[in-house]
């Protein structure tokens, strides 16, 4: 009993030891406000569908398009960029043959890619 009492009493003097005290200060902030100019070019984002074909260079997506003959050449910077029907970030790689919806903007000779859906 006596361990008890003395266990309750370490505690309770701990929980007293770590308290913080409270502030009831209030704080003034103040803001302004500026105005701001947001100017840039506007990037035209097309899509293309086709199958992903069976050679992949690395941070390059190559499709075969539904409404061409040549394959497309697409540049994949980075990661989260392939997504499935949900929008779920797909982490593995692209199988060949996969139905695939590509959002890309062209710059200058490359495509550069939004993002890909996967169709299937």
């Amino acid at each position: 009993m006596k361990k008890i009492i003395v266990t309750l009493g370490c505690v309770l003097i701990a929980l007293l030891a770590f308290a913080q005290p409270s502030s009831t200060e209030k704080k003034q902030r103040t803001t302004t406000t500026e105005p701001i100019e947001v100017t840039g070019t506007i990037i035209r984002t097309m899509i293309a569908e086709g199958a992903a074909a069976s050679y992949q260079p690395r941070n390059t997506l190559v499709v075969r398009e539904d409404s061409s003959n040549n394959p497309g050449r697409y540049v994949l910077n980075g990661r989260g960029h392939v997504v499935n029907k949900a929008g779920e970030i797909v982490q593995t790689a692209i199988k060949p043959g996969t139905r695939v919806r590509v959002f890309y903007a062209d710059m200058g000779d490359l495509r550069m890619i939004d993002h890909v859906v996967l169709i299937d």
